[in-house]
C-alpha cells in the first residue's frame, strides 16, 4: 500500500513538534521548588549535610529546594513517600546507611530499596569510630577484646537506633573479635552519645562529625577508627582493620535517589550538579572539617554501592537477630 505523501508530511510535523515540546520541558526543569525528602530528624549531623546541600543546588538550579524532615521507621516513612512520588524530579529523597538495612529489619516493606528508585548520587560517606568512656581501661582494641574475654556481658555500647552503624558495628566486632558485649538501645544519636558521656554504657560507634568535640575535650578516648584507613583528623587513631580485625569496615553513606523512572535527562542533570557541589573546594573543606568525606558517584556506582550494602548488613543482621523496634 502506496502511503500518501501529505500524510508523510503530516507524521513528521506530529514528530517533529513532539519532540521539540519533550526538549523544551526537559530543558524547563525544574521551574518550581523542589522538596528533598530527609529520612532523619531535624539537628543532627545528616540533616546539617542535607541543608548545606541542598542550599548549594537551589543555587545552581535557580529554585529552592526544600528540606522536608520525615523521620520515623529507620527511614520507612521518607522512602515510601518518595516512592510514591511521581517521577518528575520535584521529590527526591535525602537518606543514608539506614536505606540498605530496611529490607533486611522488615521483609514486608511497602517499597523495594533498589527497584523502586532511582540513585542520582552518594554525596558523602562517613567513618564510624570506636570510642569509651574514659573510665573503661582500655586504649587499644585488644584491650577491649580482652577486657570483654575477661568479663563477658560486663560491657555494654549504646546504639540510637535498630540497625544503625553504633549497633551494626558492634555487632560485627561481637562476631569477628568472639566476645559478649550488651546492646543499650537509646532514641537517636543524642542520647547514644549522652550515655557514653556519662558513663551509662562504656562503649559505642559514633560518627565522627559528632564525637570529634569530646575527644578534643579528652570526654571520650578514641580506640580506633572503624573504617578502612585512618581519618585524617585523626591521624593517629589506628583502624580495627589494622588492630587485629581484618576487613573491619564500618562506613555510613548520605546521598540522593529519586522515584523509580526518573526521565535521563532530569537524572543527568542532577548528578551533574550534585557532583559539581560534592568537588566545590568550600563544601570539601567544610565536610572534611567535620570527619566525614566528600564524596560524589554515579547513578551505577551510587545503586551497587546501596545493593552491595544491603547484602552485606542482611548477614549482621541475622548473626546478631536484629528485630526492628
Amino acid at each position: 500500500m502506496k502511503i500518501q505523501p501529505h500524510i508523510i508530511r503530516i507524521v513528521s510535523l506530529i514528530l517533529m513538534y513532539s519532540v521539540s515540546f519533550t526538549c523544551s520541558a526537559e530543558i524547563k526543569y525544574p521551574s518550581k521548588p523542589i522538596r528533598m525528602v530527609q529520612s532523619s530528624p531535624s539537628g543532627g549531623s545528616s540533616d546539617a549535610l542535607s541543608r548545606e546541600i541542598s542550599n548549594r543546588l537551589s543555587l545552581r538550579l535557580s529554585q529552592p529546594v526544600v528540606i522536608d524532615n520525615r523521620p520515623g521507621g529507620g527511614g520507612i516513612i521518607a522512602g515510601e513517600i518518595t516512592a510514591k512520588s511521581q517521577p518528575d524530579g520535584y521529590t527526591l529523597l535525602f537518606t543514608g546507611t539506614h536505606h540498605s538495612v530496611l529490607p533486611s529489619l522488615h521483609p514486608n516493606l511497602a517499597f523495594h530499596v533498589i527497584n523502586d528508585f532511582t540513585p542520582i548520587s552518594i554525596v558523602a560517606m562517613t567513618t564510624s569510630i570506636l570510642v569509651v568512656n574514659p573510665n573503661l581501661p582500655v586504649k587499644t582494641v585488644k584491650d577491649l577484646i580482652a577486657l570483654a574475654k575477661l568479663k563477658p556481658g560486663q560491657i555494654n555500647y549504646s546504639a540510637g537506633a535498630t540497625g544503625g552503624t553504633a549497633q551494626l558495628g558492634a555487632e560485627l566486632l561481637k562476631a569477628m573479635a568472639g566476645v559478649s558485649i550488651i546492646h543499650v538501645p537509646y532514641r537517636g544519636g543524642a542520647a547514644q552519645l549522652t550515655a557514653l558521656l556519662s558513663g551509662e554504657v562504656q562503649m559505642s560507634f559514633t560518627t565522627m562529625p559528632a564525637t570529634l568535640p569530646h575527644i578534643k575535650s579528652h570526654r571520650l578516648r578514641p580506640v580506633a577508627v572503624a573504617g578502612l584507613e585512618r581519618s585524617k583528623v585523626l591521624p593517629d587513631v589506628p583502624t580495627v582493620a589494622e588492630s587485629g580485625l581484618p576487613g573491619f569496615d564500618i562506613r555510613s553513606w548520605n546521598g540522593i535517589l529519586g522515584p523509580h523512572h526518573l526521565p535521563p535527562a532530569i537524572l543527568n542533570r542532577l548528578n551533574t550538579e550534585i557532583v559539581g557541589i560534592v568537588s566545590e573546594p568550600e563544601f570539601k573543606a567544610r565536610i572534611s572539617a567535620n570527619g566525614a568525606d566528600p564524596t560524589a558517584s554515579s547513578p551505577q556506582e551510587f545503586g551497587n554501592h546501596i545493593r552491595n550494602e544491603s547484602q552485606k548488613w542482611a548477614k549482621v543482621v541475622k548473626f546478631a537477630n536484629i528485630k526492628p523496634d
